[in-house]
């Protein structure tokens, strides 16, 4: 009976050192006069007993958190500026009298071998290459493939009077486009020609 009581406080006393113990914990391990050991917490023990007193630390601090990786966020691209349209001059007042003001120089309107066309002040057609399908021009084992083209010529007529100062205004229209639209690098010379096309057309008798 006294080794099972001696086995019980034993075991007792290895149970309270697995538990995490609270701050300021004592054990007390008593031995009476018989020899009988019991193990007791914060209580000392009964005079006459032999006394093994034992502190069990606390941890100063708990066991960090689990490190949890945060996924990371790719930055978010900044759009390109885009650019605004260049700003243009309003149409200009002219300071000739009507009765001075002389017609535009003639325009001609011109047209691609692909039905597109556009204005000229220049009569004479301009020449463009256009290209050739040269695919197969080798024999049966080993075709031939090539870059070639033909000449085209444009065609040219110039504009009725009667309606030369509906052309200029389309043409003046067309160059304000190309302005506000067109490349940046291309600014300069846009904008002497649209100057140049605005002038005639308010110092003609378009203008009125």
């Amino acid at each position: 009976m006294r080794n099972a009581f001696t086995l019980a406080c034993a075991l007792l006393l290895l149970a309270a050192s697995a538990i995490p113990a609270r701050a300021g914990v004592v054990i007390y391990r008593c031995t009476d006069a018989s020899g009988a050991v019991t193990v007791q917490n914060d209580t000392p023990c009964p005079k006459g007993s032999k006394q093994t007193r034992r502190v069990v630390e606390t941890p100063t601090s708990s066991a960090p958190p689990a490190y949890i990786e945060t996924p990371s966020i790719a930055p978010v691209p900044t759009p390109e500026p885009v650019p605004a349209p260049q700003p243009v001059a309003s149409t200009p007042t002219s300071t000739i009298p009507d009765g001075e003001r002389l017609p535009p120089p003639p325009l001609f309107e011109c047209t691609t071998f692909d039905n597109d066309h556009y204005l000229s002040d220049d009569g004479t057609p301009s020449e463009r290459c256009v290209a050739l399908d040269v695919t197969g021009i080798g024999d049966g084992a080993a075709p031939g493939v090539g870059a070639a083209c033909q000449k085209q010529t444009d065609t040219c007529q110039r504009v009725p009077d009667g309606g030369a100062c509906d052309a200029w205004k389309r043409r003046e229209r067309e160059a304000r486009a190309t302005l506000m639209f067109g490349k940046a690098e291309d600014k300069d010379k846009n904008e002497a020609e649209y100057e140049r096309v605005q002038r005639i057309v308010t110092e003609s008798i378009c203008g009125g």
